[in-house]
């Protein structure tokens, strides 16, 4: 990729988007605007420079000079209409102030008047953590890309802890909440937790000598940013007694290295099965239930709407990769099999576009909700989403997820709702759906109603970790309750409790009675009932919603425990019913329509009565000479068989929808039959008098005398020669490898053939069918047809029939011979005339030119009184003979 920054003189906060022209050869470039540049994928500097218009689906993205950037869209993309994304939003290149004074370590900075990154007008306003003191202004104003004051910074309070005028110790407690991140939980549990200790200060029955107070950093999600946090919780004072972690991936750092401080470690947010380990954390406890605890939700489904095939793609952490390990073990003892594994960093458009390549139908998905937006994207661009697909995702995600804005992302929110409709949610129980009071003497839904005004905002269920604060609160109370017994509940002066002010990171004892205590919690909290398995993991029941209208609707509860599934039958599919699990092959049988089957049928019909009709005519005229002249015979035959072919037309459109399984032997068989001996006897016949005609008219003349008298015998038997030949063939077939029915499976590759031909079989059998009906009609009608025509039309039949009226008898076949051989004789003799006289012809040419020579030798002579006949004869001379110089005539 090269970057290619094109600066024009435009006004500031030009865009030469907004006056694109639309073109169906792309979208018009784009040039940059003021202070910034574009960068066009794949393309020099030149090749920009000689072009007016780039593809659809062309992406290019803003960029911005020194401390400016990109404010509206930064990435576009060239649509088909030939526009580009986001043309009522234009991109400027914006000077911002420094980014350093959004954030504050051992505080909080608020950015005000305006959304991330801080433009001229927005201010921002600071706030230590408890413990902390701010040091400098609680406010700066960013203008013309400068802040108006120093950065302020949080220091320690160096003063000594003393309990409170009630008479109270305080026992402090480490949190470190996400704030931000990829699950900004710290949100909403903060408060949750807030409102937790308040409520346990407020009672005398639990901790009555003590008081808990909170000391909490932002962790931002981040293990690199919780170690800095951590040391400084561990090494300043006060001393902390427990610590309160949230994410899995700050909680795995904290649980590791709390065992060297001998600190017991309570989580409100992690769900990592590799916690669970009692070996590696064995000071760990959570009342957020292990994400494995998801898995057997998702194998009870896929075993519900049979699903034996599914695909997972992950982020690369250790609390996915963990869980998805987990899931490949229960999936494979339930006889279900993951095909494909994918996995990313940060960018998941490669993986997601494997999963469309491996024709992945169930996908599990498991990330965080920074990611989910990533992924989501990538499937609306990949069009991995609709009737075909199921998306199975965490349900710990707010509930607007994905129509919170993310310059990360080039999709709209409408894409985004669009790819992430009809997914399916598997979600801990982390409310109590049972309007009861617990330990803290509130309902669940009494709980909502006080968070949701401590957070103060309209829309409290968006906040990030809203759904995990009840979990938040309850950790509140397994703690009060734990330190309450480790204390004996009345402090210094309870019998067999310990001093919990006496606490440092040396007292392995008070921290192995506080995991006692913590261990053998059971409690009804505002999540539900509250008890640990031996990990130290929460148990609860898995709440099962799909996203319908881009709203989440429950559609069922499992419990995992008793194996119970309560199923509410609200879930909704978009092609009505769960979709299949992999491309699936269905055998159908295509039959023949039975349009064309009758309407050959009644054809071939026609065409039997046809050939009975000339087959009756040739047997009833074959008296009649000119039928006999043509091989009536062979014209029988062929008539028997066009009425056999035609036959063989009702077996060939024969099918499963006519006849059982165990009766295509015989159909097929029937079919092969009669075709076979039709076409010998049919064509056969025409073949043996084609060939007989053509000797004829081929052959010298004494061989054509000889053929013209061939006898009918040899004809027959050329006939049945070939019908034989045909008839053993078709035994030794049957014998050898019979007919049977087959069954064939329609494949892509035919795909194209059934959109040019509306059904394969129907396209064979008319075929097939309409070559036999009209080769048999033609056979037929030229065959028959003029003989009747000329016996009709002529009325030889009737004086045929006259004839034999009167001499009683008709001309037999001895009188026809007898006929053959007069016609020989007078051919015979008209030859030998022929020779005689062509013998005079020559004998008179010859004695001319004779005359004509002596009469130029000798002077003609007076007149002999005889006549002029030679040597005193009155005879005319048969032959003449010439002896000196008289010519004498020889008499025959």
């Amino acid at each position: 990729m090269l970057l290619l920054l094109l600066h024009l003189l435009l006004p500031l906060g030009s865009d030469g988007a907004q006056n694109s022209n639309t073109t169906s050869e792309g979208c018009q470039i784009i040039h940059p605007p003021w202070e910034g540049g574009i960068r066009y994928r794949g393309l020099t500097r030149d090749q920009v420079r000689a072009i007016n218009f780039l593809p659809v689906d062309y992406e290019i993205e803003y960029v911005c000079r020194g401390d400016r950037e990109v404010v509206g869209p930064k990435v576009r993309k060239c649509l088909s209409n030939g526009s580009w994304t986001d043309m009522d939003m234009p991109s400027r290149c914006v000077r911002t102030c420094s980014k350093s004074y959004l954030t504050l370590d051992n505080g909080t900075a608020f950015l005000r008047g305006g959304n991330r990154p801080a433009l001229d007008g927005a201010w921002v306003d600071f706030r230590c953590d408890p413990g902390f003191h701010l040091v400098g202004s609680s406010r700066s104003i960013c203008a013309r890309g400068q802040w108006d004051t120093p950065k302020p910074s949080c220091q320690v309070k160096r003063t000594t802890y003393t309990a409170p005028s009630s008479g109270r110790r305080a026992v402090y407690i480490g949190a470190l909440f996400p704030m931000s991140g990829g699950w900004p939980g710290g949100q909403a549990c903060q408060p949750a937790v807030e409102m937790a200790l308040e409520d346990v200060n407020s009672r005398r029955d639990i901790l009555p000598d003590y008081e808990l107070k909170l000391i909490h950093h932002d962790s931002k999600c981040d293990p690199g940013q919780a170690t800095k946090y951590l040391y400084e919780l561990l090494y300043n004072d006060p001393i902390k007694i427990i610590l309160l972690p949230g994410c899995s991936s700050v909680s795995t750092l904290v649980a590791e290295a709390a065992r060297m401080w001998n600190l017991i470690v309570l989580s409100y947010g992690s769900s990592s099965p590799a916690l669970s380990n009692r070996q590696r954390f064995p000071t760990f406890f959570r009342t957020h239930p292990s994400a494995t605890l998801h898995n057997p939700t998702r194998v009870k489904l896929f075993e519900k709407w049979g699903w034996k095939k599914i695909a997972t793609i992950q982020q690369t952490t250790e609390v996915f990769t963990s869980t998805l390990d987990d899931l490949e073990e229960r999936v494979k003892e339930a006889g279900i099999e993951i095909t494909f594994r994918q996995s990313f960093f940060s960018d998941p458009a490669v993986p997601v576009k494997n999963l469309k390549r491996q024709d992945a139908r169930i996908i599990v998905g498991l990330f965080y909700e920074t990611e989910a937006r990533k992924v989501f994207c990538e499937v609306y661009k990949e069009r991995l989403f609709g009737k075909k697909y199921v998306w199975f995702l965490i349900g710990w995600y707010a509930d607007n997820w994905f129509r919170t804005p993310d310059p990360a992302i080039n999709c709209t929110e409408q894409e985004m709702a669009e790819a992430v409709e009809g997914h399916v949610t598997t979600e801990i129980v982390m409310l109590n759906p049972e309007n009861t009071r617990g330990i803290s003497n509130m309902t669940s839904q009494e709980f909502v109603q006080k968070l949701t005004q401590r957070l103060g905002s309209k829309k409290a269920e968006e906040t990030g970790g809203f759904q995990e604060a009840p979990l938040a609160y309850d950790a509140i109370w397994a703690l009060a309750l734990a330190l309450n017994k480790t204390s004996g509940g009345s402090g210094v002066h309870s019998s067999g409790g310990v001093r919990l002010e006496d606490f440092n990171y040396n007292n392995q004892t008070i921290t192995d009675q506080i995991y006692r205590a913590m261990n053998s919690s059971s409690f009804e909290g505002v999540s539900g009932h509250v008890v640990f398995d031996a990990s130290g993991s929460r148990m609860a029941r898995t709440l099962i919603e799909q996203l319908q209208g881009g709203k989440y609707m429950q559609i069922g509860y499992y419990d995992s425990t008793k194996d119970d599934l309560h199923w509410l039958g609200a879930d909704k599919w978009i092609g009505g019913s769960p979709p299949a699990d992999q491309t699936v092959v269905i055998t159908t049988f295509r039959y023949l329509s039975q349009k064309l089957f009758i309407s050959v049928s009644v054809l071939s019909s026609l065409g039997i009565v046809l050939a009975i009709v000339c087959l009756s005519f040739n047997i009833y005229n074959s008296h009649v000479r000119y039928i006999q002249n043509s091989q009536p015979n062979l014209n029988n035959l062929t008539a028997v068989g066009c009425s056999l072919a035609l036959a063989a037309v009702f077996p060939l459109g024969l099918d499963g929808y006519h006849i059982r399984k165990g009766h295509f032997p015989f159909v097929c068989q029937a079919r092969l039959w009669l075709l076979g001996l039709g076409f010998s006897l049919g064509y056969g016949s025409m073949f043996t008098k084609i060939w007989w005609v053509h000797t004829v008219f081929t052959k010298k003349e004494e061989k054509k005398e000889r053929r013209k008298t061939l006898e009918s015998w040899k004809l027959y038997a050329t006939v049945g020669l070939l019908v034989g030949l045909d008839v053993f063939t078709l035994v030794i077939w049957q014998i050898v490898d019979p007919l049977h029915r087959t069954i064939e499976v329609l494949c892509l590759i035919t795909a194209p053939v059934t959109m040019i031909l509306s059904s394969q079989q129907d396209a064979a059998f008319a075929f097939a069918s309409l070559a036999i009906v009209f080769s048999s009609y033609i056979t037929l009608v030229v065959l028959f047809v003029p003989k009747m025509r000329r016996l009709i039309t002529r009325g030889e039949w009737q004086s045929e029939a006259q004839d034999t009226m009167k001499t009683g008898s008709s001309t037999n076949n001895n009188e026809e011979e007898k006929s053959r051989l007069l016609e020989k004789e007078n051919r015979e003799l008209e030859k030998i005339i022929a020779e005689k006289e062509e013998r005079v012809s020559e004998l008179r040419h010859q004695l001319q030119s004779r005359q004509q020579l002596r009469s130029r030798r000798h002077p003609p002579t007076p007149p002999d009184p005889s006549g002029g006949l030679p040597c005193g004869t009155s005879e005319p001379p048969d032959r003449l003979s010439c002896d000196g110089s008289r010519v004498h005539l020889l008499y025959k």
